[in-house]
């Protein structure tokens, strides 16, 4: 009998949609995994705009309350 032509209930079939899942799992975790990364970094390029952006209001307005 080929590997191919199991029948539906063998080990061989149970043991290959295993692997499909946890190969499915990793696949999504490292996505998700690199996903998390580039969101992070969104985050943390408009946070840091948003810091320059105070820093220079806040140089801007203790400009004029000193002078």
């Amino acid at each position: 009998m080929d590997m191919d032509e199991l029948p539906s209930g063998s080990s061989g079939t149970t043991s290959s949609s295993i692997a499909r899942t946890v190969l499915a799992v990793l696949v999504l975790a490292v996505a998700a995994w690199v996903l998390l990364h580039v969101i992070i970094g969104i985050v943390t390029f408009f946070a840091g705009i948003l810091v320059v952006v105070v820093a220079v209001v806040a140089v801007i307005w203790a400009l004029r309350v000193i002078l």
